[in-house]
């Protein structure tokens, strides 16, 4: 945009220049042909009285002196013809090829061939009638050589040239600062933007920046921004004081659910063990909700993670969780690093799998594996897959499942907030990574998370 607006202010700029030089440069080459012409008719004038003096006296020697003179003075050609058109006198000018002499023995001035191309000036001819008493005697003739002329010219165009090409640069320059001060307001918004984007919600714009008709979308912006941090602050704070307000009674509540059980009769167990399922996957979520709290230190506790020894001692604990169920776990991990905090994918992949328990049927499996992603686009990538094999969802849904708190019309009866995939999604996105969902051949739901490989020097 810069570039375009540059181009809008210079070429503009360039034409008038243009312009304005050729007619210039014209009339200048056309000056200095004029200032010679007359030069050399003054001198002509001179010459017509010697030679009516010598056409009268019927004596060429009375005028040859001057002639002569004149030539060695001046380096000018000259001749006088008498009124037949026959040479009277001449310093050595051929006077046969010179059209001006008919002219001027038909009592005519000879007029001045004027050219504004330097190459195009050959030679500057005088043709004087010479009157005795009215009568025409003859005619007074001088050639001068335009070299002289055609140099002047060039020097001027030269001139011309050389402050033309100082007014371009001027021109681009002023267009270039003039276009930069015009979108300074507009980089200063991009960079903060870009600030706001990456978690720096005090990023603001100096309010003198740019011109008087931008400062107003600018204060504007700052007043935004400054709303937008007010607004961001307060969904943390509420965030972190609800999970932290929420934390002390689940505690609670734990410890109560473990005390019932060792009085529990055997024949509750079953319903004890769903509590006990219920109050971790809460505990989860409460973690997963700090996390997105305060994603300020996700970033700051990034270190290298064995995602197979850590997706393995996952899928144990979930063993306990669902052992009522009789899901099979088919895990089989590679080994497999990552850079990212530990807390984050463990939430991530728990929020996964917790969503892979509710919609697996009783004895289904959830197949769980480690690994680098297939398709080029992830290269770099490590990635964990899971994989029920429920019921799976119309493909028309696929994309709002990772949205807050939605959920499919088909899975009403089932327990759950939507927040599970959203919470996951945004707790590896923190961290450079992300979800894929799918629904892969022959039924069911595919989830698949994604995050920075380590390098190997690094493992090593």
């Amino acid at each position: 945009m810069r570039n375009r607006l540059a181009i809008i202010l210079f070429v503009p700029c360039v034409l008038v220049l243009a312009l304005l030089g050729a007619a210039y440069s014209g009339n200048v080459a056309r000056a200095n042909q004029q200032e010679v012409y007359l030069d050399r008719l003054a001198d002509a004038g001179y010459l017509v009285i010697t030679a009516r003096q010598s056409l009268t006296a019927d004596d060429p020697a009375i005028v040859e002196g001057d002639l002569t003179r004149y030539r060695d003075v001046y380096g000018v050609g000259a001749a006088v013809v008498d009124q037949s058109g026959a040479v009277w006198a001449s310093n050595g000018l051929d006077v046969d090829d010179l059209d001006e002499r008919h002219a001027a023995l038909a009592g005519r001035r000879g007029e001045a061939v004027l050219s504004t191309l330097p190459w195009k000036a050959d030679r500057i001819v005088v043709a004087e009638p010479v009157y005795d008493g009215g009568d025409l005697v003859g005619a007074v003739l001088t050639v001068s050589e335009a070299s002289s002329v055609s140099r002047s010219i060039w020097s001027s165009w030269g001139i011309l040239v050389a402050a033309g090409l100082a007014m371009c640069v001027l021109a681009v320059v002023i267009a270039h600062r003039t276009a930069g001060w015009v979108l300074r307001p507009v980089r200063a918004v991009d960079a903060a933007m870009g600030e706001i984007g990456r978690g720096r919600l005090d990023a603001r714009i100096p309010p003198s920046t740019g011109p008087p008709e931008l400062r107003e979308v600018i204060t504007r912006f700052n007043a935004m921004a400054a709303q937008v941090e007010h607004s961001m602050h307060r969904q943390q704070e509420f965030v972190s004081n609800a999970s932290h307000e929420l934390r002390n009674p689940l505690n609670a509540l734990m410890l109560r659910v473990e005390d019932l059980a060792l009085s529990t009769p055997a024949e509750h167990a079953t319903e004890v063990a769903h509590v006990r399922a219920e109050a971790v996957r809460m505990a989860h979520i409460l973690d997963a909700l700090l996390l997105l709290a305060d994603d300020a230190n996700l970033a700051a506790g990034a270190h290298p993670v064995d995602v197979a020894e850590l997706v393995g001692r996952r899928v144990e604990s979930w063993r306990l969780l669902a052992v009522d169920r009789h899901l099979a776990f088919d895990e089989a991990p590679e080994g497999a690093w990552a850079e990212l905090n530990e807390i984050v994918l463990e939430c991530a992949f728990d929020a996964v799998l917790d969503n892979a328990v509710k919609f697996s049927p009783d004895g289904g499996r959830i197949d769980v594996t480690v690994g680098t992603p297939a398709d080029g686009d992830a290269a770099g990538m490590v990635e964990v897959t899971v994989r029920d094999h429920g019921a799976g969802v119309p493909p028309e849904e696929l994309e709002r499942l990772a949205e807050r708190f939605w959920r499919s019309p088909g899975h009403g009866t089932v327990r759950g907030s939507g927040l599970g995939l959203a919470i996951a999604s945004e707790l590896l996105a923190t961290g450079g990574g992300g979800l894929r969902l799918a629904l892969p051949d022959g039924g069911g739901f595919e989830v698949r998370l994604r995050m920075p490989a380590l390098a190997a020097e690094a493992v090593s």
